[in-house]
């Protein structure tokens, strides 16, 4: 499934002219004991690692509510599978937003259908690819941080859990400039047509490495880097995100 569109503004607007309702000092207040699953700030936000039927029950909701207005085709469910990481934000307990994280394995990637010969270059040359995939954001929730966080968590996920190089996503074409100038994604290939959705899609790519560079030159800085072209300022700090990863590997270990 890919992640075309979802993170548009019912009124027209996208993720780049979201007015900012949080508060960037109160991203820097969290500490490790505040986690609760995998995030948890100290007002009503939070973002939470999906592992309940209800949990994904209400992330397919959104998903397909979203889909429905945008016009694209078939029911997508948010399933609990091995290789896949369902990250959702909440909001007073009801789900605003979702996003997936698959990671490589024999059985491939979601965008292999349409795009296996770019993704299989990719692999020939070492990357070890993760996908984002069926992100989805209630645009009643005008905030950037809440979804900078999403993003933020899944690359942590893929980057510190699963020890990959590279995230993929297929996009819309509306939504390729927003990629490529605020998060750092390049196009690869050409676009195609995914039958799926009935939509056209191209296939971006973001090396990690480089995402860390952003993170941490920018993350957490937004009070200081208003006027930047960049999404990283709405991450989490380095100081954050050092917490978030010891916390998840805690985590790791516990279920071990």
């Amino acid at each position: 499934m890919s992640a075309h569109g979802d993170h548009k503004n019912l009124g027209g607007s996208s993720v780049e002219s979201f007015s900012e309702n949080h508060n960037p000092k109160e991203q820097d207040k969290i500490a490790p004991s505040d986690i609760e699953d995998v995030i948890v700030n100290q007002d009503s936000y939070g973002i939470r690692l999906l592992d309940t039927v209800e949990g994904r029950n209400s992330a397919s909701m959104l998903i397909n509510r979203m889909y429905a207005w945008r016009g694209y085709t078939g029911t997508h469910q948010s399933a609990d599978e091995p290789n896949r990481v369902t990250l959702t934000a909440t909001d007073k307990g009801d789900v605003v937003g979702t996003l997936s994280l698959s990671i490589d394995s024999p059985i491939g990637l979601a965008s292999d259908v349409i795009f296996k010969d770019e993704l299989d270059k990719m692999r020939l040359g070492g990357a070890r690819l993760s996908e984002f995939t069926k992100l989805a954001f209630d645009p009643g929730v005008q905030s950037k941080a809440a979804l900078a966080n999403l993003f933020h968590l899944a690359v942590i996920y893929a980057r510190d859990l699963y020890d990959c190089t590279d995230i993929v996503i297929e996009i819309n074409p509306r939504h390729r400039g927003f990629y490529q100038r605020m998060l750092g994604f390049e196009q690869i290939g050409e676009m195609r047509t995914n039958l799926r959705v009935n939509a056209p899609a191209y296939l971006m790519r973001i090396r990690l490495s480089y995402a860390t560079e952003q993170i941490q030159k920018y993350g957490g800085t937004f009070s200081e880097n208003k006027g930047i072209r960049s999404f990283y300022p709405f991450f989490f700090s380095p100081r954050e995100e050092n917490g978030i990863i010891a916390r998840l590997l805690r985590m790791e270990k516990d279920q071990a």
